[in-house]
């Protein structure tokens, strides 16, 4: 599938795939959807200071490196399970220049290992950010009560419908502790739906740029 780095609305790069005309970020802002829909409305939300998270589509690590940024301000200790079937490529990591545009140049050897570390090993990233990144499908996901914030960043439902549907937001109600919340960038009702089928109880939010809702569902059983 061809692949090609673009500039979004905020003026920063994600990743196009031109088979399926879709982004690993949104085009109206690579950066900021990141931070609305992951930070402001995952993240922050969470009363913890030690947070086990599952990331659903590592891709690029923009989602991860902004989580550990976010964990560095605010004394938070992070374990980060990344799940991702198809790894981007260093070359793909230089070119998305993440941190120059979130000024943290000092953070770019941190950013590459993110990348470099190999998968299904847990590594010390930082002091506080430990990192498992596994090479799967997101079907095989089978972990249980463990995890206390989902980052739902899969392929949209237009591509990958089968990425948004009862059988998957399963595994993610298993995977989630008690009371624990998955937080998305998607509103389709048939998603919000099959989150609502699994047990889940979910709350549309406003969306980031381009987007005028987003859904936040948390396991209350």
């Amino acid at each position: 599938m061809k692949r090609k780095i673009i500039t979004t609305a905020d003026g920063s790069k994600t990743i196009h795939l031109e088979d399926w005309n879709e982004q690993y970020h949104s085009k109206h802002g690579a950066i900021q959807e990141a931070y609305h829909v992951f930070i402001e409305h995952g993240l922050r939300h969470m009363v913890l200071s030690d947070i086990r998270i599952l990331e659903i589509g590592f891709g690029t690590g923009l989602n991860a490196l902004i989580t550990l940024l976010e964990a560095e301000k605010n004394g938070l200790q992070i374990n980060y399970v990344g799940v991702e079937a198809y790894p981007v490529s260093m070359d793909e990591v230089a070119a998305l220049d993440y941190c120059s545009q979130l000024q943290v140049d000092g953070h770019q050897g941190v950013f590459e290992n993110m990348h470099r570390s190999p998968w299904e090993a847990e590594i010390a990233i930082a002091k506080n950010f430990c990192l498992l990144k596994q090479q799967k499908g997101f079907m095989q996901i089978e972990d249980g009560n463990m995890y206390n914030l989902i980052y739902f960043d899969a392929f949209g439902a237009r591509v990958q419908p089968e990425l948004w549907t009862e059988a998957i937001f399963a595994k993610m109600f298993k995977a989630l502790k008690k009371g624990g919340v998955l937080v998305t960038y998607a509103a389709k009702g048939s998603v919000r739906r099959a989150m609502q089928a699994v047990g889940l109880t979910v709350e549309r939010l406003p969306g980031p740029p381009g987007k005028r809702e987003m859904l936040r569902a948390t396991k209350t059983l």
